[in-house]
């Protein structure tokens, strides 16, 4: 199997904690960053900007994406240019519609026309990819982030699915497609075959990567000695 620095996807760190953020800042296999008010919200940020400020000060050369979070299309936009304004390094996550099922589609394109480099989020329909990617300008980078993961709850093989977006996505020239929520390491190894450009990874899956390649037979021991131990502290008798 790929050793994780033969991947050819790129993985990007998904959290809000900004001691955590900066510990993976020092891995040079962490291609960049993503965050999204519910991860900001679990992490305790309660001031956006004092947090975007500190984290930007402290990973000044890899791209992030913040979220707008506003549920009025405009104020999406307006919210998107000032988050833009915050670092070169900076993508504006826009979610593909707004609550009310609305499509972003016009504002994704007067964004991206207006040079702001915008990570389309929430996507999981084939459609939705092909109106985002239409709507793009193709000389201004953009991000595609399909909720692969949440795809794969429904009961539907996400590989295939992938696959499909990725011929979509190739129509723009600095677009790239990112495997959103992954639900175990193995979908760094899914996302990499398919030829998706990135994979975001949240911190506990990405404490399992130095476990890439294990022996299984040493990984078998070291299972029966958890349920030994575990079974030993607990105090079992029969």
């Amino acid at each position: 199997m790929k050793s994780v620095a033969d991947l050819k996807v790129k993985i990007f760190a998904d959290g809000a904690d900004v001691r955590g953020m900066v510990e993976m800042y020092k891995q040079p296999y962490i291609k960049g960053f993503t965050t999204n008010p519910t991860l900001m919200r679990k992490a305790g940020v309660s001031d956006y900007r004092a947090f975007a400020k500190e984290v930007l000060a402290a990973i000044p050369d890899r791209p992030i994406s913040f979220e707008v979070f506003s549920d009025e299309l405009a104020e999406m936009a307006t919210q998107a240019r000032e988050i833009a304004s915050w670092g070169t390094n900076v993508f504006v996550k826009v979610p593909v519609t707004n609550t009310r099922g609305e499509p972003s589609t016009a504002i994704v394109r007067e964004l991206s026309h207006a040079g702001v480099k915008l990570n389309v989020t929430a996507v999981f329909t084939l459609e939705q990819v092909d109106e985002i990617v239409g709507a793009l300008d193709p000389n201004v980078a953009a991000n595609v982030s399909v909720f692969a993961g949440r795809v794969a709850d429904t009961g539907r093989d996400p590989i295939p699915h992938m696959a499909s977006a990725l011929q979509i996505v190739r129509r723009h020239p600095k677009c790239e497609l990112i495997w959103a929520s992954p639900r175990e390491l193995l979908n760094v190894f899914h996302a990499d075959s398919v030829g998706c450009d990135i994979i975001t990874v949240t911190n506990d899956l990405l404490a399992k990567l130095p476990g890439c390649g294990k022996d299984l037979k040493q990984f078998s021991l070291e299972t029966v000695q958890m349920f030994r131990t575990d079974a030993v502290k607990a105090g079992y008798t029969l």
